[in-house]
Parts: C-alpha cells; sequence; structure tokens
C-alpha cells in the first residue's frame, strides 16, 4: 500500500499528480499557482505567494497551493498551463478552474481569494528576524566581537533578491534564539559606499563576518535553506535544524562523552572517582560548553543518587514534556537536557 499525502512547503501546498485530486474540487476552494523554478517572474512571486500562503492557513475553506511544471509536466498540461506563472481558481467541489488576472502581490490575491471563496481573510504581518542595517547601526552589528554575523547586500529591483528573501527569512527564524548568530541585510543600491567597501558588485551578495574576522568573508554555498543551516551550524557552532529545533547533537561536549561512558559502565563504589574526572573536564570548559558541562555534572551526580534507571526515566519524562505546546525557548532547555541525559542512559 502506497501512502499518498500532500506536502506542506511552509504554508503553501505542494500538488502534484498523485495528490492534486485528493486536494483540490473537494470540500473547499484553491488557489494554485502553476510555476517553473527557473521562470524569473515565478522568484519574484514566491515571496508574495507564500505570505498568501500563511495568511490563509487557518482558513479551513480555503487551500493556497502549487505545482512544479518542470516535475508535474502532464498535470500543468492538462490545466492548459503555457506560460508561468499560471495562477488559476477552482471553486469548492469543482475541477474548472477560472484563471487569476490580478495583481501578483499578496493583498490582491488575498481579495481574490477572498471574493471568490467567501472568506475574509487580512495578510498576515509575521514579524522579520532579518535584522535591517543602516549606516547608523551597520559597524555596531556587523563588526560586534561577540556576534557571527551573515549580511544579504541587496538591491530593491534585484529578481535573484526577491527570490531569496523567503528563505533568508526562515534562515533567520531558525536561528532567532541563539544569541551569537546574527542575520542581517543591506540595501546596498540606496548604501553603495557600502557595496564599495566591501567589494559588492552583484546582488545578492553574501558574506560572513565571524567573531573572529571582522573583515568579513565571501559565502559561497548553496541558497537553500538547508545549505544555510548547515552552514551556519558548522561556522558557528550551533546545532539546528530548518525549522530553529535543536538537533540531537545540541549541549553534546565529546571530551566529556567518554568519561561519561566510563562512569556509566563503573561499579557503585568507583563512580565517585569517575565523577571528579568529569568535573576536573568541566572546569576547562568555556562559554557555552561550560552551561553544557554543568548539566552533565549534575546528572552524572543523579545517577548516583537516584540509582542506574534515573537516566532513562528522566528522558521519558521530559520527552512527555516536549510533546506539549510549550515556548520555543523552554524546547530548547528541554532538548539540551535530553540530548546530555542521553549519554548517561
Amino acid at each position: 500500500m502506497v501512502f499518498v499525502s500532500s506536502v506542506s512547503a511552509d504554508d503553501v501546498v505542494v500538488l502534484t499528480e498523485a495528490n492534486f485530486d485528493q486536494e483540490v474540487g473537494q470540500d473547499r476552494g484553491a488557489l494554485v499557482e502553476f510555476y517553473a523554478p527557473w521562470c524569473g517572474h515565478c522568484k519574484r512571486l514566491a515571496p508574495e505567494y507564500e505570505k498568501l500562503g500563511t495568511s490563509f492557513k487557518k482558513a479551513k475553506s480555503i487551500l493556497i497551493g502549487k505545482v512544479d511544471c518542470d516535475d508535474q509536466k502532464s498535470l500543468c498540461s492538462k490545466y492548459g498551463v503555457s506560460g508561468y506563472p499560471t495562477i488559476q481558481w477552482f471553486p469548492k467541489g469543482s475541477l474548472e478552474p477560472k484563471k487569476y488576472e490580478g495583481a501578483r502581490t499578496a493583498e490582491a490575491l488575498a481579495e481574490f481569494v477572498n471574493k471568490e471563496g467567501g472568506t475574509n481573510v487580512k495578510i498576515a504581518s509575521v514579524p522579520s528576524s532579518v535584522v535591517v542595517l543602516t549606516p547608523d547601526n551597520f559597524d555596531q552589528v556587523v563588526l560586534d566581537e561577540t556576534k557571527d554575523v551573515l549580511v544579504e547586500f541587496y538591491a530593491p529591483w534585484c529578481g535573484h533578491c526577491k527570490a531569496l528573501a523567503p528563505t533568508y527569512e526562515k534562515v533567520a527564524a531558525a536561528f532567532k534564539l541563539e544569541e551569537g548568530v546574527v542575520l542581517a541585510n543591506l540595501d546596498a543600491d540606496q548604501h553603495k559606499d557600502y557595496a564599495e567597501k566591501y567589494g559588492v558588485s552583484g546582488y545578492p551578495t553574501l558574506k560572513f563576518f565571524p567573531k573572529s574576522n571582522k573583515a568579513g568573508e565571501d559565502y559561497d554555498g548553496g541558497r537553500d535553506l538547508d545549505d544555510f543551516v548547515s552552514f551556519i551550524n558548522e561556522k558557528c557552532g550551533t546545532s539546528r535544524d530548518g525549522k530553529g529545533q535543536l538537533t540531537s547533537e545540541a549541549g553534546i561536549v565529546p571530551t566529556l562523552d567518554a568519561l561519561v561512558k566510563d562512569f556509566v559502565s563503573s561499579e557503585s563504589n568507583e563512580k565517585k572517582e569517575f565523577y571528579s574526572r568529569i568535573e576536573e573536564e568541566v572546569k576547562k570548559l568555556q562559554g557555552p560548553a561550560a552551561r553544557y558541562g554543568n548539566i552533565y555534572l549534575k546528572y552524572a551526580k543523579n545517577c548516583m543518587d537516584k540509582g542506574a534507571d534515573y537516566a532513562t526515566k528522566e528522558i521519558q519524562r521530559l520527552q512527555r514534556i516536549l510533546d506539549k505546546s510549550v515556548s520555543p525557548a523552554k524546547a530548547d532547555e528541554l532538548t539540551l537536557k535530553k540530548n546530555i541525559l542521553s549519554t548517561f542512559a
């Protein structure tokens, strides 16, 4: 049996031949963008269309979807798509579309969907996690030696910049709880002296300003969410995924792990000796690792006081809390503890 489901790319549903008839023409109206990944007009529409998807996310009577016509040629042919992007409205219970001919802004699209679908949804105003740079704050933000800073130099008229914008926003959101990491951008068309100073000749140009090199380094990596996330994790010592959640590596200190293995496998009368070794190693740690080290120490003591099954039971307890609705900061705290406890289990 093959299980077919719609895949949500953020808040816009990715439609394919496998799921189109399950999602469209059923019990809700659907606005569908037929696009091609290489199409400049599609790239410019992307942030607006995504904003539309976010705004209609909770409107159960409306689906905001998209079809990659490079990947789903027969589906696009079926609906007479010959240029990109083509946006079509499918009324509730119908697979006979009506072509959208209006402006390609989130507001104009929302007005159309509200009229056709009988809804009254307004475009959501989502706070940005990207720091906007100006001559007034550039040095303060970028040259701060306690921060690792990624800067996008862009121009408002640049199609590639517009296409990058939603991804860059997601990267910033993913790392917003990391005090030492900053995602920023600068309108280099308006502030040409900064573009000249940092050798920017095309847009968008991305430069990384780590704590250790405030002259800046070119970012030559990929421009997908996962590319940026991998780069930042590697360069900044963070451990997050594209949704901003801590990975299973977060909080783990390799030098302590070896000592914990010895601690766990030791006899009861030997554990104090291994605890002392862990304690000595923790004293050498600095920065975030020192904080993690103290958590290791706490759990080593609890394992001595509460028995061999303490770690397993505590992991289960933390997971039960994580399975509930908790704030991102609380989720970080619990995940760190769970990751470190796993080394004792």
